[in-house]
């Protein structure tokens, strides 16, 4: 074994100078060429700093983007074609860095490549020299998966969690909260979602079997656990804005919130357990972990009483338009059952306008009573100066309801007293309840027994 072990690296290393050789030889771009090779060749150690300065200063917004996305194939192509574990934890070491510590100009290049070409999803790669290897292959696969929610989770939020902490009001520079604190409630049921998921691709690059004590692993994990810190504070923040706007959202809302509560309380308790398994190795000598406490359950089931009554979502315009959208479905019905309203209502103010103190016989009988009872011009009779009791009765009978000829006017104005009409229906129904003093106090006792208990 040893002896096949030391083949290897010797043919690892003529590899390495065979390829350095030609990329002096033959590239335009020999000097990024040299440099991507020497941090990514064969031998077990991390990248050295000053092939990684060579690669960040290839990168930079200084340099063309030519340059850049030159520098983007280059670790592509020399991802793709190697069969060894160590070559690939290495160049996927070369990215990580570059993401974290490099130019933003590398990544609005890297995103975009790898919407087309899918480099870092290596569920392919496997190291067959020898047993040991695949525990190798298996954390340079999961290292990948984070890499890639990684930038998955900066496509949603728009922004990076390394850079942003905001400072707290009179403390200092060094105390901060993460964005996800001043959040609407529609951002912060998008981007937490996607900080859990990158959270849980984390906790995934748990190291097992022989890649648990292998020092090029421990190197990349350290990276991972460095990321781990904010990446839990944006959470936890984000929890905490969640819980203080919880008893203010709507029933579809106030759902997504309680999954994304329950699942924070169960990624406290898996982020305790990948904490302590690093305790023990070496690159914990240059980590403090925090203390972690996981939110408390009792209050999901405050949470889920909630959801039982939560308002559901109607947009502010409805009960405003619902009333004139039934006037304007009730018009044209109303003009269908008295198609001759026109010609009585210009007929009616000349007979009113006379002055007649007394009726006579023949000025009653001259208007047709069926015209007449139909006569919808003024349903109230406000053009009147002085309307009849009967008229107005017969009148509003045709106007506030809709029924057949033969049917009593006391009887249909019995009906329209008892039976509301629909857009009353729909603003009764549209007014929320306001028996909301059970929930305003659990919130504050929430708050005050319970929220004060997160890691900030």
């Amino acid at each position: 074994m040893s002896a096949l072990q030391s083949w290897r690296k010797a043919y690892g290393a003529l590899k390495d100078s065979t390829t350095v050789s030609l990329a002096n030889l033959n590239s335009d771009f020999k000097d990024l060429d040299v440099a991507i090779v020497r941090a990514t060749n064969h031998v077990e150690t991390p990248p050295k700093e000053r092939h990684l300065r060579k690669i960040v200063a290839a990168t930079s917004i200084a340099r063309p983007r030519a340059d850049v996305a030159y520098c983007i194939h280059a670790l592509a192509r020399r991802l793709a074609k190697t069969r060894n574990w160590i070559v690939a934890l290495k160049t996927l070491v070369v990215i990580h860095r570059l993401l974290r510590d490099g130019d933003p100009t590398f990544r609005e290049e890297f995103l975009p490549f790898t919407q087309r070409v899918r480099i870092l999803q290596l569920s392919n790669f496997k190291d067959d020299s020898s047993p040991i290897a695949w525990d190798y292959s298996s954390w340079v696969r999961t290292y990948g998966l984070f890499l890639e929610e990684k930038l998955e989770c900066f496509r949603v939020l728009k922004y990076d969690i390394e850079a942003e902490r905001l400072p707290k009001q009179g403390q200092g520079s060094e105390k901060g909260h993460s964005r996800t604190r001043e959040l609407n409630s529609q951002d912060l049921l998008e981007q937490l979602p996607a900080l859990q998921q990158l959270l849980y691709r984390l906790i995934g690059c748990r190291p097992e079997g022989a890649a648990n004590n292998n020092y090029l692993v421990q190197y990349a994990l350290a990276l991972v656990l460095k990321e781990s810190f904010k990446i839990y504070c944006a959470i936890n923040d984000g929890i905490i804005n969640l819980v203080d706007k919880f008893f203010e959202m709507p029933r579809h809302e106030a759902l997504k919130a309680v999954d994304i509560y329950r699942r924070a309380g169960q990624q406290a308790g898996s982020l305790s357990d990948f904490y302590e398994s690093c305790r023990g190795l070496e690159l914990a000598r240059n980590f403090q972990f925090p203390t972690l406490r996981e939110p408390p359950q009792t209050f999901i089931s405050t949470m889920e009483e909630y959801v039982k009554e939560a308002p559901r979502m109607v947009p502010v315009t409805e009960p405003l338009e619902l009333p004139e959208r039934l006037l304007l479905t009730y018009k044209p019905e109303e003009a269908e059952e008295a198609p001759e309203p026109v010609p009585i209502v210009e007929e009616k103010p000349q007979a009113v306008e006379e002055p007649a103190p007394v009726p006579t016989s023949s000025e009653i009988a001259s208007p047709p009573p069926k015209p007449e009872i139909t006569d919808t011009g003024d349903l109230l009779g406000l053009s009147d100066p002085n309307p009849s009791v009967s008229a107005i009765e017969e009148s509003n009978a045709l106007a506030l309801a809709i029924i057949p000829t033969g049917v009593d006017s006391s009887t249909t104005n019995t009906a329209t007293e008892q039976d509301p009409t629909g857009w009353e229906l729909a603003l009764v129904a549209a007014t929320p309840n306001s028996n909301t003093n059970p929930l305003a106090m659990e919130r504050r006792w929430i708050r005050q027994a319970h929220i004060g208990q997160l890691i900030r």
